[in-house]
């Protein structure tokens, strides 16, 4: 209790904080013994890869505007690397400024043999089958990374000032899949209470388990999403209303894939206006 009181202290003097999962080594990757590294492919738009350890960075919701709710967000990228900014931390400050506590989840990913992860990368977006493979093992451990966001979450509930019960899970791309992997996976006490896989990749998805409890969804893809994404945010939906589960589905004429914070200035600009709507209606907001 010690300790989390002064991590409460570190988010009322900085706003936000980082921690740890897990106590030691996290679980399956106990040899891993690179380190992580960042690199900037395009302007405020960071990308870490090598992740070893994971991790949460809070937002806590903007004074005097907390509302219980709060998000826990995964970033994307292929498994391989983690869009930080545009589909984690921007994300994050966009929600604190609306009254939700927001966690960042650093998530572990597949090791990068060089500098530049996406040269590595780049000739597995032609091959699903084969990153799917290379994946694999990771997937799992993301998910479990995942799982354990949502266990620290709802478990301090109280102290940080949140509703066990209005919290969500959202992700980008890869983190889309890992969203529907950990409500999937998850026993029905640590599923969270509402989703919003973005983009997602529906192929890597491994998880069976379905919520008992109501789960709204909300799904969002560009209709020219570059890797033929659409159809799996179609299918989603599909499968979710069918399930009697509440759904909205948002399919932006442009956008193409990991649109993510960034302004394109296309109709999937949008998608936050539809996703604060959404939650709104869902009295979330």
């Amino acid at each position: 209790m010690k300790t989390f009181l002064l991590l409460l202290l570190s988010l009322s003097a900085l706003g936000q904080q980082t921690i740890k999962l897990y106590p030691g080594k996290a679980p399956g990757s106990e040899n891993w013994n690179w380190e992580v590294k960042e690199f900037t492919p395009m302007p405020n738009n960071r990308m870490l890869f090598n992740v070893t350890e994971p991790t949460l960075t809070i937002y806590p919701a903007a004074k005097g505007k907390g509302n219980g709710t709060s998000i826990i967000i995964a970033p994307g990228g292929a498994f391989h690397i983690l869009s930080i900014d545009s589909e984690g931390h921007d994300v994050a400050k966009w929600l604190s400024e609306r009254g939700i506590t927001a966690f960042v989840l650093t998530y572990r990913v597949v090791k990068s043999n060089g500098p530049n992860p996406f040269a590595e990368l780049m000739p597995l977006m032609k091959d699903f089958k084969k990153l799917d493979e290379i994946n694999a093992p990771v997937v799992e451990m993301a998910t479990q990374d995942g799982i354990e966001a949502i266990k620290y979450v709802k478990g301090n509930a109280k102290v940080l000032g949140i509703d066990p019960n209005k919290m969500g899970f959202m992700g980008f791309s890869a983190g889309g899949t890992l969203t529907m992997n950990v409500l999937l996976t998850a026993p029905q006490e640590l599923k969270p209470n509402f989703i919003a896989p973005i983009y997602h990749y529906a192929d890597a998805v491994t998880g069976k388990v379905m919520p008992n409890a109501k789960t709204p969804a909300f799904i969002a893809v560009a209709a020219d999403d570059n890797l033929g994404f659409a159809p799996h945010s179609i299918h989603l939906f599909e499968r979710w209303t069918a399930s009697k589960h509440p759904s909205e589905l948002h399919v932006y004429e442009n956008g193409n894939h990991g649109f993510g914070m960034r302004k394109n200035n296309t109709s999937s600009d949008n998608w936050t206006v539809d996703f604060e709507n959404w939650l709104k209606i869902r009295k979330f907001l």
